[in-house]
């Protein structure tokens, strides 16, 4: 008859809950995994199968009872890693989406924004397009690859039971603020042309006030908004994979400095 003693029961439990929560977490809070339109039981089992194949290579687990106080607060831990590590690289598709929402209000179409479910906000075309464009750029550059690679690195690197120091806090902060600048930067070509258009029009209507602004008006910035985002979306490529390359560098250094909270 077989027999197992409670810390065996305990250090097996534990080798496959603190991962998984890890692993879910991420899953839950990365683009593509975690869109709302991927059914619940898939993230399970992509979760579940993920933990399977990494556990044995994990490195050993901390000696603590998993319902234990001290169990509970490793498992809180794993599970804001993972969310971080996807939040890093979904602040990508956030910089993005600025764009296109800037894009889109400026061409006029605040008026044509509907519910989006993964956002569960407003939003209109434009940022539709540029959110499929990111998603086409992510899974050409197999991001979520390199997704799952630096998730099965990070356990190597910030094994369970440490916790980055606190540069970390700063270094998703400074991210943050580069992702913001450069939706900003990846709205400009539209909204330069609209600005320049709008003045066109301004001085047009003040030369022949006969003419009816708001009957020109509109018909003209939206062409012109969609001729000038048409030909900026070529150029929209190669900063998306910069920033796809900058947020999997980065997942890659969050790790390197840990602190052990055991």
């Amino acid at each position: 008859m077989i027999h197992f003693t409670d810390t065996q029961l305990y250090a097996w439990i534990a080798g496959l809950v603190w991962p998984l929560s890890r692993i879910l977490g991420l899953i839950s809070s990365a683009p593509v995994f975690g869109q709302a339109n991927v059914p619940l039981l898939s993230k399970l089992g992509l979760g579940i199968v993920l933990t399977l194949l990494l556990a044995p290579v994990l490195p050993p687990m901390p000696a603590i009872d998993p319902s234990s106080p001290a169990g509970l607060l490793i498992l809180a831990q794993q599970v804001m890693i993972g969310l971080s590590l996807g939040f890093i690289m979904n602040l990508v598709f956030m910089a993005i989406d600025i764009a296109g929402s800037l894009a889109g209000l400026t061409m006029g179409l605040g008026f044509a924004s509907f519910f989006d479910p993964q956002t569960e906000g407003q939003t209109n075309a434009v940022n539709q397009l540029l959110a499929l464009l990111a998603t086409l750029v992510f899974l050409q550059l197999n991001g979520h690859l390199v997704l799952i690679s630096v998730l099965a690195d990070s356990f190597r690197h910030l094994p369970v039971g440490q916790w980055p120091d606190r540069s970390v806090v700063w270094q998703i902060l400074e991210w943050s603020k580069l992702l913001f600048s450069a939706g900003i930067q990846l709205a400009l070509p539209v909204v330069t042309a609209l600005l320049i258009t709008n003045v066109a029009l301004g001085i047009l209507t003040r030369a022949a006030p006969q003419l009816n602004l708001f009957g020109i008006g509109f018909p003209v910035t939206i062409s012109i908004g969609f001729i000038t985002l048409l030909l900026s979306l070529q150029l929209m490529l190669h900063p998306m994979e910069v920033l796809f390359d900058k947020a999997l560098q980065l997942l890659s250094s969050l790790t390197a400095h840990t602190v052990d909270i055991r």
